[in-house]
Order: C-alpha cells, then sequence, then structure tokens
C-alpha cells in the first residue's frame, strides 16, 4: 500500500497560524491535501501533533483524508505512527507549507522509487515547495530505530541521505519541464502567503492547475521571473 502522508501543524514560528490562513476561502492545510488528491495513492493521512486534532479533523475529513495525532516535535515518530497504524509499505512525504505540489512530479518520482526499489527518491532541481519525497515505509521505521539528533527527527528523511552506505537512495536533477530554483511556491513568510494568493488566483482557471508547467508558466508570467 502507498500513502501519501501530510505533515502539518498548527503553530509556526514566522508565520503564526499559517494552516489556517484562508487561500482563497479555505485553510491552507485544505488547498495542500485538495493538490496532493491528485497524486494517485492508496490512502492519504493528515499526521498531526495532538495539539492540533481537533482543528485539523473536519478539514482532513473534508479532504477524504486519515488523521493521525502524535508527538510535535518528533515528525519522525508521527510518520512511524501512521505506518504502523495503516500497514502503510510506501510513503510519499509532503508538507504543510505547499500548496503548488507539482502532481505529475510527484507520480513520476514515486513510480521511479517503486520500480527501482529504492528507500529514498527526491527530485533536486525543482522549485522550492514544488517536491515530495517517495520513501520506502521499513526505511523509515529504520530511521525511527535509529536516528538521534533533533535535526533527523524533526525533518524526517535527514537519516536516509546522512546514510547512504545502509540505504538505497535516488536522487536525479529533476527533467527540464519542472526545473525552476529560483522560484518559490512554499508558505512559511508573510511575503510567501502574499506571494500564494496571487499564483492560486491566476491557476483557479487552469485546466492543469496542479501540473508543473502550468504552475512555472504561470509563476513566470505573473512575477516576470526570467529562468
Amino acid at each position: 500500500m502507498t500513502a501519501i502522508i501530510l505533515q502539518s501543524r498548527l503553530d509556526s514560528s514566522r508565520l503564526s497560524g499559517k494552516a489556517l490562513l484562508l487561500l482563497d476561502g479555505e485553510p491552507l492545510v485544505l488547498r495542500v491535501m485538495e493538490a496532493l488528491n491528485n497524486i494517485p495513492s492508496d490512502l492519504r493521512i493528515l499526521a498531526c501533533p495532538d495539539d492540533s486534532f481537533s482543528a485539523f479533523e473536519p478539514f482532513a475529513k473534508k479532504a477524504g483524508f486519515e488523521i493521525n495525532a502524535g508527538p510535535k516535535e518528533d515528525v519522525l515518530e508521527r510518520y512511524c505512527q501512521a505506518i504502523r497504524r495503516f500497514s502503510v509499505k510506501r510513503v510519499i512525504r509532503a508538507t504543510g507549507d505547499n500548496p503548488f505540489v507539482f502532481t505529475d512530479a510527484a507520480f513520476a518520482i514515486s513510480a521511479e522509487g517503486a520500480a527501482l526499489n529504492a528507500d529514498y527518491c527526491g527530485y533536486s532541481g525543482l522549485p522550492y515547495g514544488a517536491g515530495v519525497e517517495a520513501v520506502s515505509a521499513s526505511a523509515l521505521l529504520r530511521a525511527g530505530e535509529n536516528a538521534a539528533s533533533f535535526d533527523e527527527r524533526e525533518h524526517v528523511c535527514p537519516y536516509l541521505y546522512n546514510n547512504p552506505q545502509a540505504f538505497k537512495l535516488h536522487r536525479p536533477l529533476a527533467p527540464l519541464r519542472w526545473q525552476g530554483s529560483a522560484i518559490r511556491l512554499t508558505v512559511d513568510t508573510q511575503e510567501d502567503f502574499n506571494r500564494a494568493e496571487r499564483l492560486y488566483a491566476a491557476l483557479k482557471n487552469e485546466h492543469l492547475r496542479y501540473h508543473g508547467f502550468t504552475i512555472i508558466d504561470t509563476y513566470k508570467k505573473l512575477f516576470r521571473v526570467c529562468l
């Protein structure tokens, strides 16, 4: 079973309560889940801290996501709990900051990971906030048993790529149509959110609004970025 597992929390040091900020009338976390619903998977799970469960539960239900609550700071353990609870075999890891995930690129990297039987897969060269990571559940469970540093547990996957001798890693450069390292699509600050509002409005009527090329092309026109 392949599951999309989305991590999100209520508090943020740089943009307070950003998960519930309204992006075209709906909370950011719901907009992220709507984007992720365009990636084929067997199951979708919102992995949140215990103190965010009651706030997030109605939005998870609306988006068709299961919800699993766990430790706030130990995000790796949150993933491991979801893996064990739902008997997940492969994970597509996503974060609640990114409402403009390239769903076509996510499908491609997940398929590559499965075909290669890789423990970890992720494209380099994508715009910041456009990508996901495709990871084997067994590798994350091993990381959960062995990762010791705060960074390895807060950011989920560093233990894997910090130990390349122990895991099969696949980290290719993204195909040219998805490249755009000068583009920032994540929402981490008020400036990011203001930009996201403009981009989301511009994409509303696009048929391929979650596809990488459409997002890149719209962003370039809207913000006059030359790549």
